[in-house]
């Protein structure tokens, strides 16, 4: 959904795939630096200054804020400096892994040792049990019997550790025999599996148990992501402004808008590691907007933004080159052709394809399902802004210090070519002409090479989308024109150079640009009219008997509509919110079977059902 407000514990066991999630629980340092190893070592090239770090400073996710190898022993540490010092992938793997292993190992053994005794074992237990966390989901997807009996022996461990009671009473000696019973099956799996003096090379760097990896068998391994990894929507809803809905017209009576809304919240478009981890399109793009929490360590250079073409979502569209991209705004998106960065797509239906097949790995969309994303993207309309006219001149309510910008945003420098900044930035055009530019943002490719030219982006509502530039490496509009009153010499004075930021804020405002909840306009609430009016597309593709459609559909909405229910005020609703999503599921199965007489009679079924409880769903 474009609001996404539950957990999903990214690196831990595989669950439904919907769009809705929040932030990773804290991970402990040593772990946190193992996992992002992993990812980071099966990026290609293999990014070794992003490597060392990880071991040498926080990593981001961390519990605590302390380099990893601050708390392994001095041969581990060595062994892993050695491995980064080298660039050597599979040492790095075999001296982290032993890192974790054998800090599992010490900590179970402090836990013996302090059973019974003031200190108390827990400490120590908690400790092994988040560097186990490291391995735990390579086990549960490779050998589940293992699993299972490794995680019972933690629950022996914890209530095998005896209590010291209140003031005296309810004193609890420890049992050993459990203890060390418990403690005997973690330890010799993670020594006969992850402490070992020699590894099988490995081409992937994974937490499979080496015996599971030596066997040859296939391990279904769900995509994960690092920890530190953000891909919930950002903390402040943007608004949506809908060109239909400021209209006053009901999205129900726009099926092909409406579809196209549901695919833009769908995982179910995109393939590999985007659908397994419920990416969608409003992942990045909230609500027409942009998520500038977003976040994936190793991809992200910063918040808001990634290199989306890198091996990890699409091998065949890596291009070996770490080329962080700030994520766009899609505000207003029908007038801000071309798109892309470097505006190398002409019209919104290829650029839909291509981030689908190209940047996500999806299988080629079908003319309708493209039809349907572009009738909605083109609803995207700017936040309006009461601060410019229609021509993209300052109204009354500008400051006057704006007004003395927008005569500088209008002079011509010779450090611009003796043109002004509306020159390409112009009023009439939204605040953009429609073309590329090399400003000198990029290095060329090789000595000698053409850089890339990027696009201009417009200056509507840019106030909400920092930071700026198409790196984001400048984090406010201010400095963005300290930056180019540095490089293309405008020779502008520090009256001038507020005078011209004043002037951008104004004509990059926006009434209203975040959500605001209150009483029973809640985010629940948010969801549940979306959800349903994705739901009523089968309105449209019902009678057609498109059941590829209605699949994808059904895929798309039940989970989320379940997934949701967590965030109701009114709990004694949430059964009636469980049996719409089992409604759904039941449209889809008789879908799926070409038994239509049985997919109408159940959406009929979900039809009146909702007319009788909707009110009381708040």
């Amino acid at each position: 959904m474009k609001h996404l407000f539950f957990s999903l514990i990214l690196c831990l066991f595989p669950i439904a795939v919907n769009a809705t999630a929040i932030e990773q629980a804290p991970w402990e340092p040593r772990a946190a630096a193992y996992r992002l190893t992993l990812f980071l070592g099966n990026l290609n090239p293999t990014p070794w200054d992003k490597l060392e770090s990880s071991w040498t400073a926080p990593v981001p996710g961390s519990a605590l804020p302390v380099s990893a190898l601050s708390r392994v022993t001095e041969v581990e540490s060595a062994d892993i400096r050695e491995a980064l010092r080298t660039k050597d992938r599979q040492a790095l793997f075999e001296a982290s892994t032993t890192a974790i292993s054998g800090g599992i190992l010490r900590h179970l053994d402090a836990a013996e040792t302090a059973l019974g005794t003031s200190s108390g074992a827990e400490p120590e237990i908690a400790i092994a049990e988040a560097l186990f966390r490291a391995f735990e989901d390579g086990i549960a997807a490779a050998d589940a019997s293992a699993a299972k009996e490794i995680g019972r022996a933690w629950l022996v461990l914890n209530s095998s550790v005896g209590s010291a009671g209140l003031l005296g009473n309810g004193i609890e000696d420890p049992n050993t025999i459990a203890f060390a019973e418990a403690k005997s099956t973690i330890s010799d799996y993670v020594e006969q599996n992850y402490l070992l003096a020699e590894f099988t090379p490995r081409s992937k760097l994974t937490p499979i148990p080496e015996s599971i990896f030596v066997s040859g068998v296939q391990v279904d391994l769900p995509a994960t992501l690092p920890p530190g990894s953000d891909i919930a929507d950002q903390r402040e809803f943007p608004r949506l402004v809908l060109q239909f809905e400021e209209a006053g017209e009901d999205e129900a009576n726009l099926p092909l808008v409406a579809y196209g809304d549901m695919l833009f919240d769908s995982p179910e478009i995109f393939g590999g590691p985007a659908q397994e981890l419920g990416i969608t399109c409003s992942t990045c793009h909230n609500r027409s907007d942009v998520n500038r929490d977003f976040f994936i360590p190793g991809l992200s250079h910063r918040p808001g933004g990634m290199d989306v073409d890198s091996a990890f979502f699409n091998p065949m569209f890596n291009d070996r080159t770490d080329d962080h991209l700030d994520t766009p705004s899609m505000r207003g998106i029908r007038f801000t052709a071309p798109y892309g960065r470097d505006g190398r797509e002409p019209s919104l239906r290829r650029f839909v394809r291509n981030v689908i097949v190209t940047e996500f790995a999806g299988k080629e969309p079908t003319p309708f399902q493209l039809d349907a994303m572009v009738a909605y993207i083109r609803q995207f309309d700017f936040l309006p802004n009461p601060k410019i006219d229609r021509a993209g001149l300052l109204t009354d309510l500008a400051s006057d210090a704006a007004k003395r910008g927008e005569v500088l945003f209008n002079t011509k420098f010779a450090g611009l070519d003796d043109k002004s900044c509306a020159s390409c930035h112009t009023p009439s055009r939204h605040f953009r002409d429609g073309k590329t530019y090399d400003i000198g943002t990029a290095e060329p490719p090789f000595p000698g090479g053409t850089p890339t030219a990027f696009e201009t982006p417009t200056l509507r509502n840019v106030n909400f989308t920092a930071p700026y530039m198409h790196d984001g490496s400048l984090p406010t509009l201010a400095s963005v024109v300290d930056w180019f009153d540095s490089t293309k010499n405008l020779g502008l004075n520090a009256d001038q150079r507020a005078d011209l930021t004043a002037y951008i804020l104004a004509v990059g405002d926006g009434e209203e640009p975040y959500q605001h909840f209150e009483g029973t306009d809640s985010v629940f609430r948010l969801s549940w009219e979306e959800l349903t009016t994705f739901a009523s597309t089968l309105d449209t593709l019902l009678p057609a008997q498109d059941a590829e459609n209605i699949a994808l559909l059904v895929a798309t909405v039940a989970p989320d509509l379940a997934a949701d229910a967590s965030a109701m005020t009114n709990q004694a609703a949430k059964p009636d919110v469980y049996e719409f999503a089992a409604i759904l599921r039941a449209v889809g199965v008789a879908s799926a079977a070409g038994d239509w007489h049985e997919a109408n009679r159940q959406w009929n079924a979900f039809k009146i059902r909702q007319a009788e409880i909707d009110e009381r769903m708040f």
